[in-house]
């Protein structure tokens, strides 16, 4: 009977040496550093527990895991994604442009990229993290991706990393955004920017503008849940807020609740336009 593997060999055997291969099979690019996309794929808790470190105020060095590479593809990610709309929606005014950029980076979109990928099969994670079902979690997942795309810069340029943002970031999306762009719908599931959708609603109907709160921050360091209302800003009424949400990231926390805030106001905003039209 073969052996239980020994939890330390159980989170390290995402990243061996056949398993970069197979990512790199997927990601169609052969790195001449393979140590990048170990790196992109090494999550904090991996680097906290192989340094016996826990807590926050024990970090170990932040250059053993993913976050440089994710700040570096954020920056890289929001570029590319700016210059391929700009040429796939020459027709498109800035703000819907900017609207679109911020559907195909979002933290729920890289998510799902990330999960069309496979990405939970390669991350390097610590034990908590693996506890927590890391493996299936869209956060890291979003984290990851940009990390993916600061790696393959890094080690093949701009091209390589155009490439990947073009054939999995942006060609799934496009559909859904040429089906939102055609139909005028300004605000749509394809887009997803409901802070915006929400806030355009406030301005229109003369109700000023939503303000974001942080009510609790909880749960281990490498599974926080954010805790956030919104409310129209100025309003400091006991039972003011429009809405609440909760999520894995303060912006994911936030779109949720402007969604939720954006569901109840509409019909009333409606019904209150019907009204006066009467």
């Amino acid at each position: 009977m073969p052996r239980r593997p020994t939890r330390k060999a159980a989170a390290t055997q995402a990243a061996t040496p056949a398993r970069i291969q197979e990512l790199e099979q997927i990601l169609e690019h052969r790195f001449l550093r393979p140590e990048l996309l170990t790196l992109a794929l090494t999550h904090r808790s991996f680097v906290y527990d192989a340094a016996g470190s826990s807590t926050e105020d024990d970090r170990a060095d932040p250059s053993h895991d993913n976050e440089q590479l994710e700040f570096v593809g954020d920056a890289a990610l929001g570029l590319l994604a700016a210059e391929s709309l700009c040429r796939r929606f020459p027709a498109s005014r800035e703000g819907e442009l900017t609207r679109l950029r911020a559907s195909v980076v979002s933290r729920n979109h890289l998510g799902k990229v990330g999960a069309r990928l496979g990405l939970g099969r390669f991350m390097r994670l610590g034990h908590t993290a693996e506890k927590n079902q890391g493996r299936t979690n869209a956060a890291l997942f979003a984290n990851t991706v940009e990390a993916i795309i600061a790696a393959l810069y890094l080690d093949g340029g701009i091209e390589v990393a155009r490439r990947f943002v073009e054939t999995q970031v942006l060609d799934g999306a496009l559909p859904e955004l040429e089906e939102s762009l055609a139909t005028g719908a300004r605000f749509s599931g394809a887009v997803g920017d409901h802070k915006s959708a929400l806030q355009e609603l406030l301005q229109a109907t003369g109700m000023g503008r939503p303000q974001y709160r942080l009510l609790s921050e909880s749960g281990p360091e490498h599974r926080r849940i954010f805790e956030v209302e919104v409310r129209l800003e100025g309003d400091e009424s006991h039972d003011g807020a429009l809405a609440q949400a909760a999520g894995p990231t303060k912006k994911q926390a936030q779109q949720e609740a402007a969604r939720l805030a954006f569901a109840k106001m509409k019909p009333q905003t409606a019904a209150e336009a019907g009204a006066s039209h009467g």
